[in-house]
């Protein structure tokens, strides 16, 4: 059993990890890292810091309640856990979209299988494919854990390549991590939003529930998988910033349309851009894996006929998101609003999460470290500054 345990805990992280790492996330870093340079590694300790406060508490509290989070919010607040699950599943469909999209274009790059470079259907409606498969074998949840361990080594192995082949300067690296030479504060909240933001803080959590790994008496076992998924995220953050750090700092001049398939052709010829493509293609698809079940975990527990139908949910989750890709390429004004909505919900759910812990009822006796707490709170001011900010900046150019 402390086996069959630490397997699940480990499929948790991974699945948490691999949630986070989807395109958006391999380009946000080589972006910042092209603006900051060697103070971006400034910027990715802070951030994983203030990830570590978020994904503790939110692990801790889902598995002493255990319940998930829609439930925790509805006893808090009646109506509020709907709200949740309707943020949640609003975003997750959305950037689906732009997973599915993203898997197409790593297949498309392995093999030339669309015509389109711009909107790869074939590889995308293939990658959803493979996704379907995952849910619908006996064994769904053994076979998600597998396939989010298998990828996620994967990426790190082949990005810790291209690292190394690019040649960083780390000595620089590592002195500016924590002596910046100028610091980001938009630039840090962003990197919290793309690691622990929407779904991706509850993927782990939530499945944690599905294979009974629940009560006071898991803390210490929830608490150091809830660490790991951070800290695998985290390394692939690192590796994708030295290897753009190398390339940048060389004087590689990187493709305004894809950065991050630049740093890797760059770093390592032609082999590194086939490289590109296995990692966007393994970071896209566990995404939309994580995406899918996470999304319908938010919903299945309202209705005793949506928990017996998940696999159908999932499903239908995967398939809109394919066809909606298919028909309209990367909806941007959804993806921008959706964005925008994105940026409320962690500094909304972790709230909630931190106020539930004072409702006996639904801990019991379980008292929740005054200093987990207070980083908590530190998480959900600077996230809902943030926001504020996204709902203010981004929503109107939707209208422009």
């Amino acid at each position: 059993m402390p086996g069959k345990n630490s397997s699940a805990i480990l499929g948790a992280a991974f699945l948490m990890a691999t949630s986070a790492i989807g395109p958006g996330f391999i380009t946000q870093t080589t972006v910042f890292t092209q603006q900051l340079l060697t103070s971006f590694g400034f910027v990715i300790l802070v951030s994983v810091l203030l990830d570590i406060a978020a994904q503790l508490n939110t692990w801790r509290i889902v598995a002493v309640s255990e319940k998930r989070a829609q439930d925790i919010a509805n006893n808090l607040l009646p109506g509020m856990g709907y709200f949740l699950a309707f943020l949640i599943v609003l975003g997750g469909l959305a950037f689906n979209i732009g997973n599915v999209g993203g898997a197409g274009l790593g297949l498309n790059i392995l093999f030339s299988i669309d015509a389109n470079e711009e909107q790869p259907i074939w590889g995308a409606g293939i990658s959803a494919a493979i996704a379907l498969v995952i849910f619908w074998v006996k064994q769904a949840g053994l076979a998600m854990d597998w396939f989010a361990k298998l990828l996620g080594i994967v990426m790190l192995a082949l990005t810790l390549y291209v690292a190394i082949q690019s040649g960083p300067p780390l000595a620089k690296a590592i002195q500016h991590s924590f002596l910046p030479d100028k610091i980001d504060t938009i630039a840090i909240i962003t990197l919290v939003g793309g690691t622990v933001g929407g779904y991706i803080s509850f993927a782990g959590a939530h499945r944690l529930l599905d294979a009974g790994i629940k009560g006071k008496a898991y803390l210490p076992q929830v608490n150091r998988g809830s660490i790991k998924a951070i800290l695998l995220a985290s390394a692939m953050r690192i590796l994708l910033f030295l290897a753009a750090l190398g390339v940048v700092m060389a004087g590689g001049m990187l493709n305004d349309k894809n950065p991050a398939a630049s740093v890797f052709e760059i770093a390592a010829g032609r082999i590194g851009y086939k490289i590109f493509g296995i990692v966007l293609w393994s970071a896209a698809i566990t995404s939309v894996v994580g995406s899918a079940y996470t999304s319908v975990s938010f919903i299945k527990s309202f209705h005793p006929s949506l928990e017996r139908n998940q696999r159908w949910l999932i499903t239908g989750f995967i398939l809109i998101s394919t066809l909606v890709f298919a028909m309209l390429g990367k909806p941007v004004k959804l993806l921008i609003l959706v964005g925008a909505l994105n940026g409320l919900i962690l500094p909304v759910s972790l709230a909630m999460m931190l106020l539930s812990v004072y409702r006996k009822e639904m801990v019991r006796n379980y008292r929740h470290p005054v200093w987990m707490s207070i980083a908590g709170w530190v998480v959900v001011i600077a996230m809902s500054w943030m926001g504020a900010k996204i709902l203010l900046t981004d929503l109107p150019k939707l209208w422009q």
